[in-house]
């Protein structure tokens, strides 16, 4: 595997699991692009092992070969795998933080065995490697303006909460077929839901009540990431406003639809999302363009 057919490959999976955020990227520089396609091809290899309905393999060895392979990979070694040589050299590219990656596989591994989460606190250290990691992994390649790397972290790590958090209430039904319940029982219990409600055709008005509030954990996420925008480059801010506003559509629709999640998958209108693209192409294309313009002075040269 060519370490292009490996970006390639990264780039068809966000294709085909990414849809909204894969249309966010489009807004970044090319150059960009194909890293956020490793980072993400990556997350989504290693999540379609833990959660595929059609894993024929022993899935925790399946985890455990992916990571023996990653971390040779990272050691320098040759590896036979189609989406490692891209991330390997993305995380090298951009000095990824080893430990976010870690942590990203003990979650991965925790959905093997962990099923529920008596509180939200208990989710959040799921969250953490699952999703927050994800926004502090692809924060370097989107380049936080000078100074601003460490202040940039945590409104990355927010809105990586918030993206996943978003998708857990859309996937409730999806989740539940996969013997998986991302809901808090402490919160279940407060508003009088069972899993027995999770299972009907459609929301009843407990769920609706536990799915708007939280929702409503959601919005605090956004809210803690928008500040984070600001602190990037500009070439890279259109990405991620589109990004910020695609996901929190989901949310928009879902909340339209009076939050009925089990009879349908909640989904952003192509069109609602195509008016986003086309609302940031301009800045985009501005900013890429005073991207590319660089000018290299040489000693001699008028």
């Amino acid at each position: 595997m060519t370490l292009t057919a490996s970006y390639e490959a990264c780039r068809r999976l966000h294709a085909r699991f990414g849809r909204s955020y894969y249309l966010a990227t489009m807004l970044l520089p090319a150059w960009k692009r194909r890293h956020v396609h490793a980072l993400y091809g990556f997350a989504r290899y290693a999540d379609e092992i833990v959660d595929a309905f059609d894993m024929k393999d022993d899935r925790a060895a399946a985890l455990d070969r992916l990571a023996d392979r990653l971390w040779a990979s990272l050691a320098g070694e040759p590896v036979d795998d189609h989406v490692l040589p891209a991330f390997t050299h993305t995380v090298r590219s951009f000095g990824v933080d080893y430990g976010d990656i870690d942590a990203f596989l003990r979650s991965m591994r925790a959905d093997l065995s962990v099923r529920r989460y008596a509180t939200y606190d208990d989710l959040l250290v799921y969250m953490e490697g699952s999703a927050a990691v994800i926004g502090t992994m692809v924060l370097p390649v989107l380049e936080p303006l000078p100074g601003l790397a460490r202040r940039a972290r945590e409104p990355a790590r927010q809105l990586g909460l918030a993206f996943q958090l978003t998708n857990f209430l859309r996937d409730v039904r999806e989740d539940l077929a996969r013997d998986r319940v991302y809901l808090p029982e402490a919160d279940m219990a407060r508003f009088g839901v069972t899993e027995a409600d999770l299972a009907r055709p459609r929301v009843c008005p407990r769920l609706r009540d536990l799915l708007a509030f939280e929702a409503g954990r959601a919005r605090e996420h956004y809210r803690a990431a928008l500040a984070g925008i600001e602190m990037l480059t500009p070439s890279s801010r259109p990405c991620v406003r589109a990004a910020y506003e695609l996901y929190g559509g989901i949310l928009d629709e879902m909340e339209k639809a009076g939050f009925e999640v089990l009879a349908r998958r909640v989904r952003v209108p192509r069109r609602r999302r195509l008016a986003v693209f086309t609302r940031h192409l301009i800045a985009a294309s501005a900013a890429n363009r005073a991207d590319r313009r660089v000018r290299v002075e040489v000693p001699g040269w008028a």
